[in-house]
């Protein structure tokens, strides 16, 4: 590589770069200073972010580097934007929770900076090799994450559920990856693409398909590989939770859609049979499993894995417009799992400290009426109900897949979206009409902040869905 390609190299991936350079200072800052600077690395972590995503909106251009193995195009930027407000927002929301939920180490920012570093590279990986390696850095960083409560066995059982299932979800990647090399001598996706493109596909390829697209599916919690998400979920801190529901998801799905739409094009009937199965899959199970919870970080948990499998059928669709509505659908999903995770870690009480209970929300309208009218909004909009952005994001998917002429997957996403409905309406049942018992302690301002504009945003997605929208085709434009 000439010195004129490594700078180009460089500016292309300075984002990246930044958070590197950012995680290992923040990580001798956190050594030297002692636990006593947690609330200084936090606040400078979340500095180091919102660097990185100035400069990847204002400064960094299109083109690949490093080999060909990163790939800097607008599908990129969309996705490393949503994932760097997701790490920020969630980073945010831990500050006043950081005691309570027993996660006031340094550690814990630089960590979540590490994983945001391995998600942004997923999204822009060129090549088999390139993902695994960004896949393994989110993942291991995540796994900590996920553990960091080392008082609680619950917390501690979540960590290791998630790296024994993420540790066998890797290997199976890796194993497909080995079988795509094995039978076309390539790991770049363009060169991958070429080789389908220009020879008839071999079934040994369709399983080196079958275990990458498994790999990924573990990474989106999506049916069959879902097993890990509801113990993670009510185990981790819920700060923790809240960031697992949020940027990782966004950063695999990108994965996903980068690896099929590019690298496995020419073989499009192949991949779209399995994302259908993995969609219905997902969808139906997210429909009736979260419908007997009674622990809300469950319930989001479940809604989670149907969210995703409505994201996949855009997917399946295979067109632009469905890439378009797969990356609206994230944004969208995002921010509505931001705000009720917001609400969630507000539920706490003088006594008991944080509750999870979804009947510890009765009477929420009368104590505490604006998070019970954000909340009910969000919930709303997490069923589909129009005019709320939830339901703009289960449209656009639906048509797409309408379009591709797979009736039979939009008509199964739409009853599933009616049976979701019923433990949404629940919650909202239970806050409005049900007798208060004990009232909460006052929210934070932090948290009052994400569920108040993640309420807002929802509410009022019906005027500032233009430019969005628009962002969102042009993101998706990158492949077609």
């Amino acid at each position: 590589m000439t010195a004129e390609l490594l700078l180009q190299s460089i500016q292309l991936s300075m984002p990246e770069i930044i958070l590197a350079v950012g995680a290992m200072a923040l990580l001798m800052v956190g050594v030297f200073s002692g636990e006593r600077s947690t609330s200084m690395v936090t606040g400078l972590a979340v500095g180091v972010l919102i660097i990185a995503g100035l400069w990847l909106l204002l400064v960094t251009g299109s083109g690949s580097a490093f080999g060909g193995a990163f790939l800097a195009d607008p599908f990129a930027k969309f996705m490393k934007v949503l994932i760097l407000i997701g790490s920020i927002t969630a980073m945010v929301m831990s500050v006043g929770q950081a005691r309570e939920e027993r996660i006031n180490r340094f550690e814990f920012p630089v960590l979540i900076v590490l994983a945001t570093l391995g998600m942004m590279l997923m999204v822009s990986a060129n090549s088999m090799i390139a993902l695994y390696l960004a896949l393994e850095l989110q993942s291991l960083a995540l796994y900590v994450v996920a553990a960091i409560n080392r008082d609680s066995v619950r917390s501690t059982e979540a960590g290791l559920k998630y790296f024994v299932l993420g540790a066998l979800s890797s290997g199976m990647l890796l194993y497909g990856a080995s079988l795509i090399y094995g039978f076309t001598g390539h790991t770049g996706f363009q060169e991958i693409a070429a080789v389908l493109a220009a020879d008839e596909r071999s079934l040994g390829l369709v399983f080196g398909l079958v275990f990458v697209l498994a790999g990924l599916a573990f990474k989106i919690s999506a049916v069959p590989f879902h097993m890990w998400t509801p113990d993670v979920y009510e185990g981790a801190p819920t700060a923790v939770t809240a960031f697992f529901a949020a940027a990782p998801k966004v950063a695999a799905m990108a994965m996903l859609t980068r690896i099929v739409i590019e690298a496995f094009e020419p073989i499009t009937p192949d991949w779209q049979q399995i994302i259908v199965f993995v969609s219905i899959a997902s969808m139906i199970l997210g429909a009736f499993a979260a419908i007997g919870q009674r622990n809300i970080k469950r319930l989001m948990a479940y809604s989670s894995i149907g969210h995703m499998g409505y994201a996949l059928v855009g997917l399946a669709a295979g067109t632009q417009a469905g890439v378009s509505g797969v990356a609206l659908y994230m944004l969208i999903y995002m921010v509505m799992t931001l705000g009720t995770f917001a609400c969630i870690l507000a539920m706490r009480k003088k006594e008991e400290g944080n509750v999870e209970e979804i009947d510890d929300l009765a009477g929420l309208a009368s104590t505490h009426p604006f998070m019970a009218m954000m909340l009910t909004i969000l919930m709303f909009s997490l069923a589909g109900i129009p005019p709320l952005a939830g339901f703009f994001a289960k449209y656009f998917v639906f048509v797409a897949a309408i379009e591709a002429e797979l009736y039979a997957l939009a008509v199964i996403g739409v009853l599933a979206s009616c049976v979701g409905a019923y433990y949404y309406l629940r919650i909202i049942k239970i806050m409005w009409f049900d007798e208060a018992t004990e009232s909460f302690v006052p929210a934070s301002g932090e948290l009052k902040l994400v569920y108040g504009i993640a309420g807002i945003f929802t509410l009022g997605y019906l005027f500032i869905g233009g430019p969005i929208g628009a962002a969102a085709q042009a993101a998706a434009a990158s492949f077609f």
